[in-house]
């Protein structure tokens, strides 16, 4: 069975966008995996909790045939982050597809994976799509964009799209 990683902020993850896309993904073949700045119970934006199984420092990007980052406020944690950095830059460099919603492609950005890419992003203070240029991406501002490997969505309402397109 083949296998999607879902890389979620450990306190502030975006429920709408984790649901969304899992559910976007079902139906596939790919079997769904969690990982977080540390393993266990992250917490939601909106309360809900997720099982983390693996810590971001421990993933092997060769174990699974696609990653996609979920964005939400906590997301902001991870754009900084080594860890997140490597995942991203692993996981192009192996040629496989990579997703990130929401504010989560600032996570891309600043990996420098997205440098010379179309791509979109959650813009609704005006301020995160500069990140993307910043750090020589396309900015698009459509719900749902697809680069080569690389597959961006804006937030929520493209959540189930997003999936679906990761599925493809």
């Amino acid at each position: 069975m083949k296998k999607v990683l879902v890389i979620i902020a450990h306190r502030g993850f975006q429920d709408h966008e984790f649901e969304g896309t899992v559910n976007g993904l079902r139906g596939s073949s790919y079997e769904v995996r969690v990982a977080s700045t540390e393993k266990g119970t992250c917490v939601g934006k909106f309360g809900g909790e997720v099982e983390a199984t693996i810590a971001l420092r421990d993933v092997v990007v060769d174990e699974f045939d696609r990653i996609a980052f979920i964005g939400g406020p906590g997301a902001r944690e991870l754009m900084d982050n080594p860890d997140a950095h490597r995942i991203a830059q692993e996981t192009v460099k192996a040629g496989k597809v990579l997703g990130a919603i929401c504010i989560a492609p600032t996570i891309l950005a600043k990996a420098g994976v997205l440098r010379g890419k179309r791509a979109t992003v959650w813009n609704e203070d005006n301020q995160t799509d500069q990140i993307l240029i910043e750090n020589g991406a396309m900015y698009t501002g459509e719900p749902v964009t697809v680069d080569g490997i690389i597959v961006t969505a804006n937030g929520p309402k493209a959540a189930e799209e997003f999936g679906k397109v990761l599925a493809k």
